[in-house]
């Protein structure tokens, strides 16, 4: 088996891992992102990830926490076998001599370039995720109640081609999800190769137990988190907004905007949930690829 099939394989069953953990996390996450500002006077619909949770449960049930997964199963699995496709190839391309370690710096190289390759695909699926994660924290409560605008991940799609510019409807929100994967996937895998090489002492790493690589792999997600939240928070109000009726005339308008009206607290909204997601479900995802990869020789 080729080395890019290894890759390929690893990455899609360590994404599939990291989404069955994260994505109740990530769901209530784009539920806080999402919520309107509530006008003077009025409590916000989620006082917080809790009171999100316990909504979110009583109005959807436990299935609520799962909504938006079916894009995100097929497209997380090929995302992170281009994530982890990608960063092999640059490794092969950075290595002085086959089978040579890298260092940090060569791996924040390889995070990087996967990341411009991820935010192609990324995009039109984050797009699809955050308007079904959204619906419910969008919808009116009370008289006005509208039916959901959505029924599934398909109608997302179709309503998007035929209402919001066809193909580039999809990718709105291309240029902060670039600003997101790029630093991001650098801080990561930079941050997990500096753990790794730490932890077994500036030794081979290919010793290290699985406890080492969870503990790696939970941090380096979380130093995905911290490097970029406040791109999350820009990219999940521009894919979000109304077409019609923008609020929003680009990136930096949006982070104006996010900034003026709830202040830096703003643009970190639902960072709780992320981190909460992000450690369990990158543990997951780091360890199902070590060991698919290993298992594969």
């Amino acid at each position: 088996m080729g080395d890019v099939a290894k890759d390929l394989t690893a990455g899609t069953i360590g994404g599939a891992a990291q989404l069955v953990c994260g994505h109740p996390f990530d769901t209530i996450k784009v539920k806080l992102q999402s919520q309107p500002v509530p006008l003077p006077g009025q409590l916000p619909k989620y006082a917080g990830a809790i009171d999100a949770v316990k909504k979110t449960i009583s109005a959807e049930g436990a299935g609520g926490l799962y909504k938006g997964m079916g894009a995100p199963l097929a497209t997380v699995a090929a995302l992170n076998a281009v994530l982890f496709t990608v960063r092999g190839q640059m490794e092969v391309l950075l290595r002085s001599e086959p089978g040579a370690p890298l260092t940090v710096n060569q791996q924040v190289v390889c995070g990087a370039g996967a990341g411009v390759a991820v935010s192609l695909l990324a995009c039109p699926t984050e797009l699809i995720k955050c308007r079904l994660q959204a619906q419910s924290a969008l919808a009116t409560v009370g008289a006005g109640a509208t039916a959901p605008k959505y029924g599934g991940p398909m109608d997302v799609a179709r309503q998007v081609l035929q209402s919001e510019g066809g193909a580039r409807g999809l990718f709105k929100g291309l240029v902060p999800t670039m600003a997101r994967e790029i630093p991001g996937n650098a801080a990561m895998f930079g941050v997990y190769e500096g753990l790794k090489q730490y932890m077994a002492g500036g030794r081979d790493t290919s010793g290290l137990g699985r406890g080492s690589l969870m503990l790696a792999g939970g941090l380096a997600g979380g130093a995905f988190w911290l490097a970029v939240y406040p791109t999350d928070v820009v990219k999940s109000s521009i894919q979000v907004d109304d077409y019609k009726n923008p609020k929003f005339s680009g990136s930096i308008d949006a982070f104006k905007k996010i900034l003026k009206a709830e202040g830096v607290k703003g643009l970190y909204k639902g960072f709780g949930p992320a981190m909460a997601r992000s450690i369990p479900a990158n543990a997951a995802c780091f360890l199902a690829y070590e060991v698919t990869r290993s298992t594969l020789g």
